[in-house]
């Protein structure tokens, strides 16, 4: 699917207010309701947004996107964080990743560094550092998840707590207001704590969307990070719960237009 710049600026403020009517939409781009009819069928029939009653709505809490939706979800932010990232990264270090669209970024962002170990579970991060021939990568057995193309279950969790890597970096689908990490599966989840556990540094890169993200599977807190890498400055709000969960805080020079 190829889609327009205002195409990812109708889903970044759907993702934002959870809803839009298409007056609204056409009144914040200054085009026409058929204009904005255009985008929104385009949208809706990728899975990307859901109708509602005179306008559209971001997907149910309790589905995710498809993989390839999400990569069209905030895709600068991504960029930005999988950027100052791999900055923090030394060529030779071994480097965790998890599933997720932002740890792939951040892998796309490494492509320059030698030497790595790599262990994951995402396949799309295997591949990116792939041409890489110094790199060493690792992944677990067991059957690939379509069309997101990674693993999980407990072959994965053995795996990730058979090493201890230098750097673990994962995401996740949401933080909620008391700072609970939550994703759509618990075994995404209990991945991801592996990771953690089995890592010197954990590095949490999530874009400021993901805050008050609702999802049902809870596990881990934002606080269970040494580092938590934003696309941008907090707001207030998110600033107070960083702040009450002690965890340190990046994020990259110039907030996004």
């Amino acid at each position: 699917m190829n889609i327009s710049d205002r195409q990812t600026k109708i889903l970044a403020l759907v993702e934002t207010h959870g809803a839009m009517t298409i007056e609204m939409l056409a009144e914040e781009f200054g085009v026409s309701p058929q204009t904005i009819r255009r985008d929104v069928n385009m949208l809706c029939r990728a899975d990307q947004l859901r109708r509602s009653h005179g306008g559209v709505e971001r997907m149910s809490a309790g589905v995710n996107l498809s993989y390839d939706s999400r990569r069209l979800s905030h895709p600068e932010a991504k960029r930005r964080i999988g950027q100052l990232v791999a900055q923090m990264i030394p060529s030779r270090a071994s480097v965790m990743f998890s599933i997720g669209t932002t740890p792939e970024m951040v892998a796309a962002a490494m492509v320059d560094h030698d030497d790595l170990t790599v262990v994951t579970n995402n396949l799309n991060v295997a591949m990116a550092l792939s041409p890489n021939s110094s790199n060493r990568i690792f992944i677990p057995g067991g059957m690939i998840r379509l069309p997101d193309r990674d693993l999980i279950g407990q072959e994965v969790e053995t795996m990730f707590n058979g090493y201890r890597a230098d750097f673990g970096i994962y995401g996740v689908a949401g933080v909620e207001p008391d700072g609970a990490l939550v994703d759509f599966d618990q075994q995404e989840a209990a991945a991801r704590e592996a990771i953690r556990m089995s890592c010197r540094t954990s590095i949490l890169v999530a874009d400021r969307s993901k805050f008050s993200r609702p999802a049902p599977a809870k596990r881990g807190r934002l606080g269970d990070a040494d580092i938590l890498v934003l696309d941008g400055p907090p707001t207030p709000e998110m600033a107070a719960l960083i702040e009450a969960e002690g965890v340190e805080l990046r994020y990259p020079e110039g907030d996004l237009v």
